[in-house]
């Protein structure tokens, strides 16, 4: 047991060392992808690798963890496959894939990777002497299919002219360096042997390495001379940045002069690693010509948008395994995605073209403009689920009050909120107090500020630990910026205070009020809640708000100097004994309703336990407590 214990301690011991050794190692995230397939597949014999193969084509990766565990890439279900991993090959009679792979010259490794439509264009277009003979290169070799899926014109022109035509191509799918994928860095430029023209390189973080976003799908083939790299599509070259792509293209008129309008077109000509999404003609004409004319007419908003566009990196859709997040030149998120076949964008399907590779970058052709909140006026923030007070607002005029040379905030309330019939005048008053004169964005919003609203009332700002409410509603996440206001979601109905505290208890207790007069003038400052206690028919809400498990039928009576909530049992500080009501020689009555003072309802800032005395003489009900 002992001596099985200390072999069980070395296995641990190795196991450690190995995997401390590789975290350290330079491997590349292909490389870390690719062991992370073969842990997967250790049940299948030493050097198998798993894959995830798209059900219906030919795609076939090694998967990370988040689309390995979904069972799926890009939403299509995947089956799993086991092969060899890179460099290794099967033996008869044997488990797995013990036996490394032969090593031999570029030219004789194509046939190895199974690439024998390269290997035989290699033959004719007199390039095999160069690949077997001395040197250290690397060969991106398209695979067989990435030829069959050539245009026939290309392929034809190609084949007619192979001391030409056709051997340029293949040098420019070769580098005069051995390049492993760990040296494959993420947007670096390699010179192809075809007039030292650059190779665009982007390693991804899922482990796809792209060349000119040609996805490499099997790598790392060793030859005598060099390595080669399989990749699914054959490359062209390329000589033209963005700006030169769009300034051509009859579909992109119109955002190539939305880009001269807005002094951003010299940008898409300069050196950088950009992914343009360009919407066609036919997808700024959707947006609407008013639209299209206000946003050109405020520069800052066309920049916006046209920046919206716009990603400070190369990403090629052979690199989009699943929806992520990029952040644009304008400041705010896309999420580019997959289905199938298609790029995605926000979740939809709107990628009419897409890898139109150039120095600079790549275009991605879109039917659907993008407009972000920061090109959008304050009305056009709102969206379905503030549909109620959209229409509410337009309906009374006021959206068409709102100065274009002004800036506003909206405070809307969700669709829920609003519920029966109000009078016109009313329902003015009640919108007014949901639009602020200027533009207030959430983090210019600060404890004690007054806001003021288009109605001339006056809202407070409270800020608390884990809530930014403004009078008796909290926002909800979603606030947004625009062009010319912000706006943000409101739990609740506001209700701006009108009224003191002593005012709102004096109204709901009726003629009782000797000695609520005498506590706020004497102590007109409360840091805490004043609670009213009602025995019978008070008013009722859904009871979700509770205090010292005591319900709170109705909640957040804003007033000028505090708040009232309203609870139905008497309240009194925990560990001490209420003992009882002296007599009563006239309480008044009210709507059936006794109105106490609970002992701990009134906290005071000096003394949370200061309980103000009873004028002596009064009929009042008198309070006992003991502390």
């Amino acid at each position: 047991a002992k001596e099985s214990g200390m072999k069980l301690l070395f296995v641990v011991a190795c196991a450690l060392f190995v995997l401390c050794t590789f975290d350290n190692a330079d491997s590349s995230a292909y490389d870390k992808i690719v062991a992370h397939s073969r842990i997967r597949a250790r049940k299948e014999g030493p050097n198998v690798c798993a894959l995830q193969q798209v059900m219906g084509t030919k795609k076939k990766y090694f998967s990370t963890c988040r689309n390995w565990y979904r069972g799926s890439i890009c939403g299509k279900k995947a089956t799993v496959l086991y092969e060899c991993c890179p460099g290794y090959m099967k033996m008869d009679g044997m488990l797995g894939c013990p036996a490394v792979a032969p090593i031999d010259h570029v030219y004789g490794s194509l046939s190895i990777v199974k690439a024998s439509s390269t290997q035989n264009y290699a033959d004719i277009s007199k390039l095999r002497s160069e690949i077997e003979g001395p040197g250290s290169f690397t060969f991106f070799a398209p695979s067989n299919e990435a030829w069959d899926n050539l245009d026939a014109t290309v392929r034809d022109a190609l084949v007619s002219n192979v001391n030409i035509e056709l051997y340029n191509a293949l040098h420019y799918h070769m580098v005069n360096n051995r390049l492993l994928t760990k040296d494959l860095k993420n947007g670096i430029k390699v010179t192809s042997m075809y007039n030292d023209l650059d190779l665009h390189i982007n390693h991804y973080s899922n482990g796809i390495v792209t060349v000119n976003c040609a996805r490499i799908i099997y790598a790392n083939q060793i030859a005598t001379n060099g390595v080669v790299h399989v990749i699914d599509r054959v490359i062209s070259t390329i000589g033209n940045t963005i700006q030169d792509v769009i300034e051509v293209n009859d579909d992109l008129t119109t955002l190539s002069d939305l880009f001269q309008n807005s002094e951003l077109l010299e940008k898409l000509g300069q050196p950088g690693h950009y992914t343009l999404f360009a919407p066609t003609n036919e997808a700024f004409e959707q947006l609407g010509s008013d639209v299209l004319e206000r946003i050109q007419s405020d520069k800052q908003a066309l920049k916006a948008l046209l920046s919206f566009h716009l990603l400070d990196s190369i990403q090629c859709s052979e690199g989009i395994l699943a929806g992520t997040s990029y952040e644009t030149l304008e400041g705010n998120n896309i999420e580019i995605g997959c289905d199938g076949e298609s790029l995605t964008v926000n979740g939809i399907k709107m990628v009419r073209q897409k890898d139109i590779v150039t120095t600079n970058g790549v275009i991605h052709i879109i039917d659907k403009a993008l407009v972000p909140d920061s090109a959008k006026q304050v009305m056009e923030l709102l969206e379905s689920s503030q549909s109620t007070f959209t229409d509410m607002v337009s309906e009374l005029g006021l959206s068409g009050g709102m100065r274009s040379d002004a800036e506003y905030t909206l405070l809307a309330p969700f669709n829920s909120v609003f519920t029966g019939e109000l009078h016109t005048d009313l329902l003015r008053i009640i919108l007014e107090n949901h639009i602020l004169k200027n533009k207030i964005v959430l983090g210019q919003l600060y404890n004690g500020q007054q806001l003021e609203t288009i109605g001339g009332k006056i809202l407070r700002v409270f800020i608390y630990r884990s809530a930014v409410c403004i009078e008796n509603s909290c926002l909800i996440r979603g606030s947004k910026e625009g062009s010319n206001g912000a706006l943000h979601l409101m739990r609740t109905l506001l209700k701006p205070a009108e009224k003191t505290m002593y005012e709102i208890l004096t109204e709901n207790g009726g003629d009782h009020s000797s000695y609520f007069s005498m506590w706020f003038h004497s102590h007109p400052t409360l840091c805490g809640f004043l609670v009213c206690n009602c025995f019978n028919g008070c008013p009722q809400a859904n009871n979700t708000v509770k205090v010292n498990s005591v319900q709170v039928p109705e909640a957040d009576m804003m007033a000028t100097n505090g708040v009232v909530h309203f609870v139905n049992k008497l309240l009194y500080p925990e560990g001490k004994t209420f003992i009882q009501f002296l007599s009563y020689k006239s309480v008044k009555k009210r709507d059936n309703c006794k109105y106490l003072i609970a002992v701990n309802a009134v906290l005071s800032c000096r003394n949370p336990y200061w309980i103000p005395g009873t004028p002596d003489g009064s009929d009042e009900a008198h309070l006992l407590y003991s502390i």
